[in-house]
């Protein structure tokens, strides 16, 4: 067989699974472009990258860096989370239908006129292929929760129950994350996400969000939906991520574990996704009909917010630093993360720009260890990672970002690299960790996928 191949492995698969991609064929020592286009939500996503033929004519994309292109690290799956928005694409890449499959189209073609110079050169030759991302696989039941006022949806595999089953929760941009549910429950796990704004028959803004709601949905989950050991895990992303340690932290006696993916350490107001009558400093929770206290709440070392798309003060100012220097306000907004005695994960990353999750991270656990919490502590803290740490395999380019509920300009940090890294490896290392806080308060085997989610 002559002429140039591209191959993948496996074709079809989750969306977390790795993928193997190869070219062979090529002249030795010519030059092959590979192209990969994914129609999203909004539009087409496409990177590309140009490698160097090797002397049998091989090209391995996990083990042969590109020479150009989109990105410059040996990664097949680099064609995925290296993809940018193809003109006239509006919206992120973060995907809404998971019952909908992302379709990838890989195309190689030789580039003509290259190769060893003592020897004849590439001619014009291609190949492509097609690769099947799925996010909501077969054996997984979708059911629609409208009840007791809650909004959300629920994933629960086609397996003995009962299951390891976690509460998963958006951040400042609202909405039910039908995806990271859907995924959860490709490994075994039961995922209930619940919407709490910006979502059919419920508020556009977070400011004023009554923990109650949450209290139903965590008494809905306990009573309907058999999860492992009695309780939930919680999960959230940013907003989310606060919200998980405080409810933790609010209802201890009704949460398996909590998971925090870029979180805060304090009850912060309204922010962003505030309520334009309540404004950036209003509160984002009440509890009792009351608003929780917050580090916004006349803070008196806070002189000015960056909410308002206007730049900082100077560039070393940081209103979470600023924030701080209020001892007293900061020791009444603090998440009393240590009334929670169950296992506690934190997902985080060192280039965070949108707020510093890794100090708060480590905030937590220091209060944790402070007074005496004896069970799982993990610490997820990624270098080169900001505070867009997505599911795996999707485009992590998508960095300097406009809000979705205020329109105001931020950067979530972190380089496309080292966002895909901590995407994909968190997400390992989460489903791990809620296999494990179920199995042990239930007494099931944890499960695993070949025994290489142990952490």
């Amino acid at each position: 067989m002559t002429g140039l191949r591209l191959l993948v492995d496996p074709v079809d698969a989750p969306l977390w699974e790795r993928r193997s991609i190869t070219v062979e064929g090529a002249v030795p020592g010519s030059l092959v472009t590979v192209r990969a286009t994914t129609p999203r939500d909004g539009g087409a996503w496409a990177a590309q990258a140009t490698f160097l033929a090797d002397a049998l004519g091989r090209i391995d994309l996990d083990a042969d860096a590109p020479v150009s292109g989109d990105y410059r690290t040996a990664d097949a799956m680099g064609l995925f989370w290296a993809q940018r928005p193809e003109p006239g694409t509006t919206g992120t890449a973060h995907p809404s239908d998971p019952a909908r499959p992302l379709i990838t189209t890989l195309v190689a073609r030789a580039e003509p006129g290259t190769g060893h110079h003592d020897a004849p050169p590439a001619r014009p030759d291609g190949d492509t292929a097609e690769v099947t991302q799925r996010l909501l696989v077969d054996g997984i039941a979708r059911t629609e929760v409208c009840e007791r006022g809650l909004v959300g949806t629920l994933f629960r595999p086609d397996l003995d129950g009962p299951l390891p089953t976690v509460i998963v929760m958006n951040g400042s941009g609202g909405g039910v994350n039908e995806a990271r549910a859907a995924l959860y429950a490709s490994r075994g796990i039961q995922a209930f996400a619940l919407g709490y704004f910006r979502a059919p028959g419920l508020p556009r803004y977070i400011s004023r969000t009554p923990l109650e709601y949450f209290e139903t949905a965590l008494d809905h989950v306990i009573e309907r939906f058999d999860p492992a050991g009695g309780r939930p895990v919680v999960s959230g992303q940013s907003r989310g991520g606060e919200l998980s340690l405080l409810l933790a932290a609010t209802y201890p006696e009704r949460i398996l574990g909590a998971v925090a993916f870029v979180p805060g350490a304090f009850v912060f107001g309204a922010q962003g996704a505030a309520d334009p009558a309540e404004g950036w400093d209003g509160p984002a929770w009440t509890h009792r009909g009351e608003p929780l206290e917050h580090l916004w709440h006349d803070n008196a070392g806070v002189t000015w917010q960056p909410w308002n798309d206007e730049p900082a003060p100077d560039r070393h100012r940081d209103v979470y630093v600023d924030g701080l220097r209020d001892h007293d306000l900061a020791a009444a907004s603090r998440i009393p993360i240590e009334r929670f005695a169950g296992p506690v994960a934190c997902v985080s990353g060192l280039d965070d720009r949108a707020w510093p999750s890794s100090m708060a991270s480590r905030q937590v656990f220091a209060a944790l260890v402070r007074h005496g919490h004896d069970s799982e502590r993990l610490h997820l803290d990624y270098e080169d990672a900001g505070h867009g740490i997505d599911l795996p395999h999707l485009p992590a380019t998508d960095i300097d970002r406009v809000h979705p509920v205020s329109g105001v300009h931020y950067s979530n940090g972190g380089t496309p690299r080292g966002n895909a890294r901590a995407g994909a490896d968190s997400f390992e290392g989460v489903v791990a960790f809620i296999h494990r806080a179920a199995a042990a308060a239930s007494d099931i085997p944890p499960h695993t996928k070949d025994d290489d989610n142990d952490r």
